[in-house]
């Protein structure tokens, strides 16, 4: 017994000594630590035969992200290439394993098998079977890289490409065609700015503008006037939110700056429902002062040149108090501005709310509601159809046109400068509306008849800005002429004409906004 004993002993000795001579250093099983590198050269070599592509058309660099595989031993593999054989290989292309893996990737799988069967390897981690030894890990870590590497497919890589590119601009769409470039800025750089009524006309251009600067921007409207195509082009972008919902309802929000744009602006719409236009010009804003006070924002409120009533002084200066009817057709709005300039400079001096007020004049560009019933909508779209252009009284009443990105400008310098008294925004330019008529009817070629018709109530006899606070306090003045301007909204309503077929221009009366 005592020499059988030895005998096994000198056995267990030996063997391993005679292994190596016999096998040689190369032919050892995994615990002879190969390296990542050669590891994940076979990787690639076996996948090269598996999906028919060369080596070097996968891409190099670090490995984050791998999907989960299982390590069998010995017993199962062969069990389970028997059950293969038997059945047809219906698997999905995620369950295939790559045929003929190099011998030490099969040895290194089967290692320890008496222990576990079966180890799992979870999504982020992998499970080695074996005595713990680091290089071992290191290995069996890298192959499954290399193998889950090829399942990189074009599609996917495709796809991180696409939303890159499109994180960094706007999407064409026939509203807005032009591709706008959106700047990156850091964190502590980029601001979060809240835009009321930010689908509308001029707000859907700040919005523009915003987005451009590289800014978090998130946008409340109602859509009563506003309109979603305006702002289809940054529905994809990271850095864009949109809300439905009524400012007359408060809501919390954390934004750095507030413009607070949110209300009808045309005489047939505001009219319409006059509460309603009051409700948005006083409760709207109170909620947006509140909001302002609350998370410490600035707030600019965009008044309008109409809180000077039908003026008495002309050109009209900041200074002036303004004539209105404080229970005309026009007094719902009118009043409804004038008391939210109130709000504003009393949230000011009672609570220290940082606030800007714009008053703005006769404004016109691409996007307006062609069935606002204002005086450029109307004259262009009843020349571009060769019907007549109305106008309301003799003519003879006056109005300053700005071009709307020449206001962009102007929001945007008055929000961000230290001036915080009222500042008018508009083009000195004065035109007679009967001149005006002549003036559009000539630049597109018409065929239109100029009538006249009964004159609106209320309607301004004159109406021309004083900028010169605009341009000592902000450095603001219009740079594009009125001529200019048309021909850019001459071409985008030829194309909103064109895609509609027909548009019946909006009267001086109380309208319902179309869509």
């Amino acid at each position: 017994l005592l020499v059988l004993m030895f005998g096994v002993m000198c056995g267990y000795i030996l063997l391993p000594v005679l292994l190596v001579q016999h096998l040689g250093f190369e032919d050892l099983p995994m615990q002879t630590a190969l390296k990542p590198l050669d590891v994940r050269e076979q990787g690639l070599d076996a996948l090269s035969s598996f999906n028919g592509k060369k080596k070097n058309d996968y891409q190099e660099g670090p490995i984050t992200n791998f999907h989960t595989r299982r390590i069998l031993s010995n017993d199962d593999a062969a069990e389970e290439q028997k059950s293969d054989e038997k059945s047809p290989p219906d698997e999905s292309e995620d369950e295939k394993t790559p045929p003929d893996l190099p011998k030490e990737s099969e040895e290194s799988a089967s290692i320890d098998s008496e222990k576990e069967d079966e180890v799992a390897v979870e999504t982020s981690e992998v499970a080695v079977v074996s005595d713990g030894e680091e290089s071992t890990q290191k290995s069996v870590q890298s192959l499954a890289a290399a193998i889950s590497f090829g399942s990189l497919n074009e599609v996917e890589q495709r796809i991180v490409e696409d939303r890159d590119i499109l994180s960094r601009q706007s999407i064409p769409t026939a509203t807005s065609p032009q591709i706008m470039k959106t700047a990156f800025l850091p964190d502590h750089h980029r601001t979060k700015i809240l835009v009321t009524g930010g689908a509308g006309f001029v707000g859907s251009h700040l919005v523009d503008k915003l987005m451009m600067e590289g800014h978090e921007v998130t946008v409340i409207d109602n859509f009563f006037t506003g309109q979603k195509k305006n702002i289809a082009h940054w529905l994809h972008h990271p850095n864009f939110s949109l809300v439905v919902h009524d400012v007359t309802e408060p809501i919390q929000l954390e934004v750095d700056q507030i413009y607070h744009l949110a209300c009808p602006a045309s005489p047939p719409h505001y009219q319409y429902n006059p509460v309603k236009t009051i409700k948005t010009s006083t409760m709207g804003t109170l909620n947006m002062l509140g909001l302002a006070k609350r998370v410490r924002a600035r707030m600019l409120l965009t008044s309008t040149s109409e809180i000077y009533g039908d003026p008495q002084v002309h050109p009209q200066p900041e200074s002036y108090w303004g004539n209105v009817n404080t229970i005309g057709p026009r007094a719902c709005y009118d009043e409804g501005k004038r008391v939210a300039e109130t709000m504003m400079y009393s949230y000011r001096n009672q609570n220290n709310v940082d606030v800007r007020v714009a008053r703005i004049f006769n404004t016109f560009g691409p996007r307006m509601h062609p069935n606002d019933g204002r005086v450029v909508s109307n004259f262009i779209i009843q020349s571009l159809q060769n019907k007549d252009m109305t106008i309301y009284g003799e003519g003879q009443q006056t109005r300053s046109f700005q071009y709307v990105s020449d206001l962009v400008d102007g929001l945007h310098a008055l929000m961000n400068g230290d001036y915080d008294m009222p500042v008018n925004l508009g083009n000195p330019d004065e035109y007679s509306v009967k001149d005006f008529a002549t003036y559009i009817k000539d630049m597109t070629e018409s065929k239109s008849e100029i009538t006249f018709l009964p004159k609106s109530q209320d309607d301004p006899s004159q109406r021309r800005p004083d900028i010169s606070t605009a341009k000592k306090q902000i450095g603001w003045e219009p740079k594009v002429t009125v001529k200019e301007g048309l021909e850019h909204t001459i071409a985008y309503f030829s194309r909103v004409l064109k895609e509609a077929g027909e548009i019946i221009p909006t009267g001086p009366g109380a309208a319902k906004p179309e869509a």
